[in-house]
């Protein structure tokens, strides 16, 4: 047998003797196929700026990850890799870009990135940046600022991504997630449908926690204060969960609380064409104490002891945009 034979079952269980040059990357015929979709680069490419100011000092430590499209796809189809930028050469960019731009916003930094990549290398068709914004604040110390000291405070992660096609303008996207937050009161759920699969009784007032994962994008993007706008939206999602300090506000459901945050930012932040939220419930269940007597648990029913359960967990979600004016509505039907 020759050493480009080999054996081969078929659908009838016998076997069968196929020629391995017939494989031949070579020989096949690519208009068979579609690569429908490809692309290349870097991920998880660390780097901290530091921006000097005489003694006081600001940093900024981002996770990059890039991708390429190129208008070539011969680097997969026969193996030719002239065209390719390697990965490393990709993450070499990152870091030559922040020494000659900084970096004032992950947003900024990934419009800088993405533009320098369609600018150079005229056989890219599309670039897309990945930035994760590590969460540095300036330490305090009493009420003065620290000059060049700084605590980590992972309660909220901010990420953008930024995709731009050849001969198109930047789509830029920002967002956060593993916003955890809980309120003791101020929540109910009740109302809802009645059937023969329902056992869940209505609650009048219960624990309220969800992780918020949020992210919007911008119609402007030439005059936008990001890091204004950031803290702008996860303002407005505390305000619709929490309400004042003294009397918090009342949430009927989770989605009705969800939707009054994305109304809100879209009032306050008129660059945003839409919002997407999610907020999946971290339910905590009164323990029960029933089995046990009065005498060793005490009177009365138990509103302090609760058991937290991560699972099974309601989703909640939804997108909000623009409603699109009169005018535009006619424009986009001629």
């Amino acid at each position: 047998m020759s050493n480009n034979q080999n054996f081969h079952s078929d659908e009838t269980g016998k076997y069968v003797v196929y020629d391995n040059t017939s494989f031949n990357s070579t020989e096949r015929d690519d208009n068979a196929y579609d690569l429908q979709q490809f692309g290349y680069g870097k991920n998880n490419v660390k780097v901290l700026y530091v921006q000097r100011n005489g003694p006081v000092h600001s940093i900024r430590e981002c996770e990059v990850d890039v991708r390429l499209q190129l208008t070539s796809k011969e680097d997969y189809l026969s193996g030719d890799n002239s065209r390719i930028i390697a990965t490393d050469s990709q993450k070499n960019t990152v870091y030559i870009l922040a020494r000659k731009y900084g970096i004032k916003s992950p947003e900024q930094f990934a419009l800088i990135l993405c533009q320098h990549f369609i600018n150079v290398y005229n056989h890219i068709e599309k670039v897309r940046a990945h930035i994760l914004d590590y969460p540095w604040q300036r330490l305090q110390a009493g009420s003065n600022p620290h000059n060049h000291a700084f605590i980590m405070v992972p309660s909220v992660t901010r990420y953008c991504t930024v995709t731009l096609q050849r001969k198109g303008v930047p789509n830029v996207i920002s967002g956060l997630k593993d916003l955890r937050v809980i309120k003791t009161t101020q929540s109910a759920f009740r109302g809802f449908l009645k059937d023969e699969y329902r056992t869940l009784p209505d609650a009048e007032d219960r624990i309220f926690s969800t992780v918020v994962d949020s992210s919007w994008e911008y119609s402007e993007i030439n005059t936008v204060d990001y890091d204004r706008a950031w803290t702008t939206v996860k303002d407005c999602i505390l305000e619709k969960f929490a309400g004042p300090p003294k009397e918090g506000i009342y949430s009927p459901s989770v989605q009705n609380t969800l939707y009054l945050a994305e109304r809100l930012i879209l009032d306050k932040l008129p660059e945003v064409e839409n919002i997407e939220m999610s907020m999946p419930n971290k339910h905590y269940f009164e323990v029960n104490f029933s089995k046990f007597p009065k005498w060793l648990v005490g009177e009365g029913p138990n509103d302090t002891v609760f058991l937290p359960v991560d699972k099974p967990s309601g989703f909640i979600h939804a997108k909000l945009g623009r409603a699109k004016r009169n005018d535009e509505l006619v424009k986009s039907k001629l």
